[in-house]
C-alpha cells in the first residue's frame, strides 16, 4: 500500500467487512438460528427424510406382497377380542409386514401364498388405529379382487 491510513473500527477489522457483527446483528444471529434448527427431531426428521426411508412401503400409497401367513393379534385394553391380520413379504423391497383384514369373515377369502395389495390403515400420522397395537396396514385386495366385493359375495376369488 501507499502509506495512506486503514480506517478501522474493533468490531469489524477481523473479518474485513462494513457490516455490523454483534451478537444481535442479523448476521450471526441467522446463523445461530440455522445451526440450532437441527436440534429439533421434527426437523431434523424432515430434512434426512427419515420417514420415507422408515416406511416399508417407500411412501407409496398401496403396496403388493405375499401372504406368508395368517395370525391373530390380541386387541389393547379395555376391549377384549382376536384381530384377524396376515403376514406380508412385500414384493418391491422384500420387506415383512403385519396387515389387518377388515369385514367380517374376511379371512376364509385370504389363503397362503396369495398375492394382497395393502394401504394404509388410517391412523393418526399413518400409524396404528384403534385397538390393534402395532399393525399400520389393511388388506384392500386378494388376487386382483377387491376383499369388499369378495366378503359381499359380489365377486368370486380367482384361483392362482
Amino acid at each position: 500500500m501507499n502509506g495512506g491510513p486503514i480506517i478501522t473500527t474493533e468490531a469489524n477489522h477481523l473479518t474485513g467487512s462494513k457490516s455490523p457483527m454483534g451478537e444481535f446483528a442479523a448476521r450471526p444471529l441467522r446463523s445461530k438460528r440455522k445451526k440450532y434448527r437441527w436440534k429439533k427431531p421434527s426437523l431434523k426428521r424432515r430434512m434426512l427424510k427419515l420417514k420415507r426411508k422408515t416406511d416399508p412401503l417407500e411412501g407409496a400409497p398401496q403396496a403388493r406382497g405375499i401372504v406368508l401367513e395368517k395370525v391373530g393379534i390380541e386387541s389393547k385394553q379395555p376391549n377384549s377380542a382376536i384381530r384377524k391380520a396376515v403376514r406380508i413379504q412385500l414384493s418391491k423391497n422384500g420387506k415383512q409386514i403385519t396387515a389387518f383384514i377388515p369385514g367380517d369373515g374376511g379371512l376364509k377369502y385370504i389363503d397362503e401364498h396369495d398375492e394382497v395389495i395393502v394401504e394404509g390403515i388410517g391412523g393418526a400420522m399413518g400409524g396404528a388405529m384403534g385397538d390393534i397395537p402395532g399393525v399400520r396396514w389393511k388388506v384392500s385386495a386378494v388376487n386382483g379382487v377387491s376383499l369388499e366385493s369378495l366378503i359381499y359375495g359380489k365377486a368370486e376369488k380367482p384361483i392362482r
